[in-house]
């Protein structure tokens, strides 16, 4: 927010926007995808630790320098953090419409996952899914 020229920080009460959220979990999902800590991110665009760890929850907005110069860091485009945001944004006219947000933030593992799966025969991808939904307790949606 600014008020009489200066910048305010977000009143403790309210909630992150859906776009910085959505912004934190891209950096975090890249970051994680690189096998970057935060601490290497951080210095690397010249912030703390911490900051990096408000920018991937979305409480800190991510300035428009340091976004380049993530981006930069990371080889991406900016567009890649606001990958995914379009579609789930609701209309100027629909206020009360919740905003974009992520149920499952992404782990350390869950991205290496992600990053292996493709490698592998797709008999063994298939394999694992099954495996995965029988422990999540999730039907299997292949039609039989």
């Amino acid at each position: 927010m600014i008020w009489g020229g200066q910048a305010m920080a977000r009143d403790k009460t309210e909630q992150p926007h859906a776009v910085d959220r959505h912004v934190g979990r891209r950096v975090q999902e890249k970051r994680l995808d690189l096998g970057l800590t935060q601490s290497a991110l951080a210095r690397a665009v010249g912030v703390s630790f911490q900051q990096v760890q408000k920018y991937e929850k979305g409480t800190n907005r991510v300035s428009a320098s340091k976004l380049f110069e993530m981006a930069e860091f990371m080889k991406v485009e900016i567009p890649f953090f606001f990958h995914g945001l379009k579609d789930a944004q609701p209309g100027l006219g629909e206020e009360e419409t919740p905003g974009f947000d992520h149920e499952d933030r992404p782990t350390k593992q869950s991205v290496e996952i992600a990053r292996l799966a493709p490698r592998l025969p797709l008999r063994n991808q298939k394999l694992i899914l099954e495996m995965m939904r029988e422990i999540l307790g999730e039907p299997d949606d292949r039609p039989h």
